[in-house]
């Protein structure tokens, strides 16, 4: 096995006194700080209702791509109910939720609802028992609630097949897991003087290094970075996501934490890539409240119009992008109805004009919003 070169970052001498260089850092804060203020102004504008769903829609891909990163594809209908019903936020037609989905939503709202409270070992504890409520991780059984014995060897991110694997990085072992952990809430709920941006940082770094866990880390490293940059907002409610913009750049993202881990105690690097996607997600956040403002003025538009709860359904679904074409076929699929109905539904909309032919439609008619 490969286990590549050099030490890792929490073998070097000083750990865990992370440095960074601020003055090559007060650029890219600026720059966040400036998104973070035009998003906010944005928001400030709109009406409850319009913010709730923009929450809804930001809190909504965090929880599908957190998952995404680590190869986990959770259904978006589910998490957003879930959501939806946790906010109070009336989203119409309700999708089945699970377990699982139920366990990754209570983990991001906590951190970002809840984000002025302490951050503990017994709440890190119930964060990691939500996130696997059957005690498996898959096919294996794994240690929940409670720190990583290394029973089965030290833990290591590794790729490659067997025989050829390459070792990524390698967390201190299980016997240190306590007092480090300890050093790190300590610092995580004292005022250590660093700006909000770069504690966020730091303690995403720091949490995914240290990998206290069998399973379920980068989700809870992840996590536990939001709590900061809720802290940073100085609001509990999200408007953009981070998660999202690092499963956008899921390989860089990888690349420059194997690059720090086995790298030095200065983390300037790590902290300049950090603060640069943050600052993209916050810019891909004002394209969720266009629609989401888009979505406000067409209902505002057909307010009063006699629709029936299949058209609502599948208005809603053209609004939030709907992939590919809606033809009838999709509609009565959608809908579960018969062909026939979804032929009248459609043809009562174009009638009214919401809804309007696509241009070369081929051998099946498609239909797309007429605004």
């Amino acid at each position: 096995m490969n286990s590549g070169e050099g030490r890792h970052v929490w073998q070097t001498d000083g750990w865990p006194r992370w440095r960074y260089d601020l003055s090559a850092l007060a650029g890219s804060l600026t720059e966040v700080s400036r998104a973070q203020g035009l998003l906010l102004g944005r928001l400030a504008d709109a009406h409850q209702a319009q913010r709730d769903q923009a929450s809804l829609a930001a809190l909504t891909e965090d929880v599908v791509k957190t998952s995404a990163i680590e190869g986990e594809v959770l259904n978006v209908e589910s998490v957003r109910s879930s959501i939806a019903r946790r906010l109070g936020v009336e989203i119409g037609a309700v999708a089945p939720v699970d377990r699982h989905v139920e366990g990754v939503v209570e983990l991001v709202l906590d951190a970002t609802s809840n984000c002025t409270e302490p951050l503990t070992d017994g709440r890190l504890f119930g964060w990691h028992a939500a996130l696997f409520p059957t005690g498996y991780s898959g096919m294996s059984k794994i240690t929940v609630g409670h720190w990583r014995d290394d029973a089965a060897g030290p833990m290591q991110v590794v790729s490659g097949p067997v025989g050829r694997r390459k070792v990524h990085s390698q967390a201190p072992p299980a016997g240190v897991l306590a007092t480090e952990m300890a050093h790190f809430l300590a610092w995580a709920n004292e005022a250590s003087g660093e700006p909000l941006l770069i504690k966020a940082g730091l303690a995403h770094l720091w949490f995914v290094t240290l990998h206290p866990f069998d399973d379920g880390n980068g989700r809870l490293a992840r996590a536990v970075g939001d709590l900061f940059l809720a802290r940073a907002d100085g609001s509990p409610q999200r408007f953009y996501s981070l998660s999202a913009q690092i499963q956008r750049e899921r390989k860089n993202y990888y690349d420059v934490l194997e690059r720090t881990q086995k790298g030095t105690l200065d983390v300037t690097g790590w902290l300049s890539w950090f603060l640069a996607t943050l600052g993209r997600a916050i810019t891909s956040a004002h394209a969720t409240l266009d629609t989401v403002l888009a979505k406000a003025r067409f209902w505002q538009r057909w307010a009063g119009t006699p629709l029936n709860a299949r058209q609502v359904n599948l208005l809603n679904r053209l609004l939030d992008g709907f992939e590919g074409k809606l033809t009838s076929s999709k509609w009565a699929a959608i809908a579960k109805c018969s062909p026939d109905t979804a032929l009248r539904d459609i043809t009562s909309l174009l009638d009214m004009g919401v809804l309007k032919k696509s241009p070369g439609g081929g051998r099946s008619a498609a239909y797309e919003l007429a605004d």
